[in-house]
């Protein structure tokens, strides 16, 4: 999903990852050097029995910013939900309530940016639920094929290189992150997205758009420095540019660099 949906390769003009915006949300609150200590990670390692691991793990590892005694009932969690809150992991467990006073466990998936258009999110959408889904479903947890250390480092070399990343796949095999996508996900969402009930056209539809942003490489990212290649690094150009862009209609595969 980062690298699929990589839009930021640009800080203050400078060139930097496909997705800069994940080292630098990181870097922007650091408080300690090492992982275990970071407020913005990836995190450390899976949770093993429980998501209560990972709440638990806030209570030890991460000192409270702003101490505040709030006049709720323990049941409401309402000081786990906000010391919780200062946590940003990229994939983080939240707990709420409904209207109905009823709780609920969610996962806040944080690594996709917004855009280039609303196209494009809903496309990257439906991978994410077909896939997400389909692997799920497979019968060996994915935990045991992947470990925890091989998943960060696919996790920051698709911040990095974005569709022309490198990385490790469920049996160690190195792929080329278009070849994944193409040749394992897409197959996968396809099947998820059946799983889940919704209609073959709309599936078809959805998925091809990523087919084809795979398939020529250009996601917001690589059509940014394709544009500043051309015409150079006007920044508010480059902005102006895209907004044109994304008024269109049209997805990101499909913009030109005129």
């Amino acid at each position: 999903m980062v690298a699929l949906a990589a839009n930021s390769p640009y800080l203050f003009g400078r060139d930097l990852w496909d997705e800069t915006r994940i080292p630098l949300f990181e870097q922007a609150v650091a408080v300690h050097d090492t992982d275990l200590d970071k407020r913005v990670s990836f995190g450390i390692r899976y949770a093993d029995k429980s998501m209560l691991e990972v709440f638990r793990a806030n209570l030890d590892r991460f000192p409270v910013l702003l101490p505040t005694l709030m006049d709720e009932p323990e049941e409401s969690l309402a000081h786990l939900r906000l010391h919780n809150g200062t946590i940003w992991r990229w994939t983080r467990p939240l707990v709420g309530f409904g209207t109905n006073g009823r709780p609920h466990l969610r996962i806040e998936h944080r690594v996709v940016p917004a855009g280039p258009s609303v196209i494009d999110s809903v496309a990257n959408a439906a991978i994410f639920f077909g896939a997400s889904c389909a692997l799920a479903c497979q019968p060996e947890g994915l935990e045991l094929r992947l470990p925890f250390e091989r998943a960060r480092t696919n996790f920051y070399a698709a911040a990095r290189s974005g569709l022309q990343a490198e990385v490790s796949w469920l049996d160690g095999r190195r792929l080329q992150m278009q070849e994944l996508i193409a040749d394992i996900l897409l197959p996968l969402a396809r099947a998820g997205l059946e799983r889940l009930g919704i209609d073959r056209e709309e599936t078809e539809h959805w998925l091809g758009v990523v087919a084809a942003r795979v398939d020529n490489g250009q996601n917001g990212a690589a059509w940014q420095r394709a544009y500043v290649e051309r015409h150079g690094t006007d920044m508010q150009g480059l902005t102006q540019a895209y907004l044109e862009r994304q008024d269109s209609g049209l997805p990101v595969h499909e913009w030109d660099l005129v």
